[in-house]
């Protein structure tokens, strides 16, 4: 059970640090400029472009990344924390 758990908690560290990474870079990457939907919607194209939407999902980006480095420094104290007890 507590093996399944660890691994959980990899698995969702691993997912919110990737995520954290495509959300701080993608959008000043040639990538966001291409984007479908923007290419059909010019309003919504002026939105993406603006510098300000850019920084905001950038944000979340480094939001993420520091909640799934949190995670793993959770993960590492609990872990050296149940190997301290089984000594």
């Amino acid at each position: 059970m507590l093996v399944g758990r660890g691994v959980r908690r990899l698995v969702l560290a691993t997912f919110l640090l990737e995520v954290g990474v495509l959300l701080a870079v993608v959008p000043w990457t040639a990538f966001w400029d291409r984007n479908y939907f923007a290419q059909w919607s010019p309003w919504l194209r002026l939105f993406l472009m603006n510098h300000f939407v850019r920084g905001a999902v950038s944000g979340l980006g480094v939001v993420n990344i520091a909640v799934g480095l949190g995670e793993l420094l959770s993960m590492l104290i609990a872990w050296r924390g149940a190997k301290a007890v089984h000594r």
